[in-house]
């Protein structure tokens, strides 16, 4: 069964929809929506023959995930997003951080192929025993937007418009698309205050 240009557009809005929510109230459940929607855009995207995010590394890393949350749906109280304005030790280049207790994660890459997973680890950024996906998801969106460019499809929603404004105006700006996602400390161990702050956090602590 394939899909039609308008299934398409659709689900790409409902991706940059689920996005923009999980950029303005970040927790357990819009992370997992998003995983869902950027796993429900590439099926109707292959489906149709325009495509498919399988050459993205950070499309395979949250999909791994998106795969492992699925069946275990309880590890996604493993999850810990913290605003990084409540962490005036650190300079990071994102709004938030999105921490996951790393054995969560090496489960999610182990179940992938082999062959694809050093691409998939290299995806996340590592601290020790916890892993910042958020660099992940941020230029996980950038690789749905340049797809979604690439195979002329015409998303309508308030999200992506939005979405595309931004990225237009990088591209004015000559500023880059994607991040790199690095975290410097302003004293002491990036891994040490992490790791603390993910076993002080609340699950799914919002930003606000």
């Amino acid at each position: 069964m394939t899909s039609s240009p308008q299934t398409i557009d659709a689900a790409a809005d409902r991706f940059f929809r689920a996005y923009a929510r999980h950029c303005v109230e970040p927790d357990e459940d819009s992370l997992f929506n998003l995983l869902d929607a950027l796993h429900s855009f590439n099926d109707k995207l292959r489906k149709a023959g325009k495509g498919s995010l399988f050459g993205s590394s950070n499309f395979m890393a949250l999909k791994a995930l998106r795969n492992l949350f699925h069946h275990e749906t309880e590890l996604l109280h493993e999850i810990k997003i913290i605003p990084t304005s409540r962490m005036p030790q650190f300079v990071t280049d994102l709004g938030v951080v999105c921490l996951v207790d790393a054995a969560v994660v090496n489960r999610a890459v182990s179940r992938e192929k082999a062959e694809q997973q050093d691409a998939i680890r290299g995806a996340f950024k590592w601290y020790g025993k916890v892993v910042n996906i958020q660099p992940c998801v941020f230029n996980g969106a950038v690789d749905v937007f340049e797809t979604v460019a690439s195979a002329n499809l015409k998303p309508k929603s308030e999200s992506y418009e939005d979405f595309e404004a931004s990225y237009r105006f990088e591209e004015i700006s000559g500023h880059a698309h994607r991040v790199t996602g690095d975290i410097f400390c302003v004293a002491g161990s990036v891994e040490e205050v992490l790791q603390a702050i993910f076993q002080a956090a609340p699950n799914g602590a919002r930003a606000g």
